[in-house]
């Protein structure tokens, strides 16, 4: 009987009996928090890459991106003043050679008259083409920076999923193999 006064006497002493009640715990599910959707984002990005291209991927902090942007159009911008150039050194030689100037490109004295006509044509056309390509990266620039944008802002969470699925043919007892996509509301 003394034993179990003692074991009484010590739990009400050294025991805890205010935390009968179990605390209240919240769990919250990864997939069930919200995320705040900026609906312009993506319209901002766009548009500081159309201002100064990198700058959409400043925006959207892909920062490795830049160099790239950067390289593509340089080489877009260097092939159309190289062929600019010798697009204009073939032309002026063809004028001075049809004027009868005797100060004649010593490079070129060896082309015919029907060979310039064709090398200002070939630049003429490169010409046109390196501005078509670099435009076309720019207009790349101002779309990556905005599908980036849209892209951050994609919710992914289990709700949607892709399974494999192996079913048994009936007729003929073998495994068909597919995949299912559901969705979960």
């Amino acid at each position: 009987m003394k034993f179990w006064l003692y074991i009484a006497l010590f739990s009400i002493g050294f025991g805890n009996f205010s935390g009968f009640s179990q605390d209240e715990i919240k769990l919250v599910a990864n997939d069930t928090v919200t995320t705040t959707i900026d609906p312009l984002r993506p319209a901002k990005a766009a548009f500081f890459s159309a201002l100064l291209p990198g700058a959409g991927q400043a925006y959207n902090k892909k920062y490795w991106k830049i160099p790239i942007v950067y390289a593509a159009i340089g080489t877009g911008i260097y092939a159309y003043t190289w062929n600019q150039k010798q697009y204009n050194m073939v032309r002026d030689e063809y004028k001075k050679r049809l004027a009868n100037d005797p100060n004649l490109n010593p490079e070129l004295t060896r082309l015919t008259d029907d060979r310039l006509l064709t090398a200002q044509k070939g630049y003429q056309r490169n010409r046109d083409l390196s501005l078509l390509i670099t435009s076309a990266l720019y207009i790349l620039n101002i779309v990556d920076a905005n599908v980036d944008a849209h892209l951050q802002q994609f919710n992914v969470n289990g709700k949607l999923t892709v399974r494999p699925q192996i079913q048994q043919n009936e007729f003929t007892y073998k495994q068909n193999v597919g995949l299912t996509l559901n969705y979960n509301f």
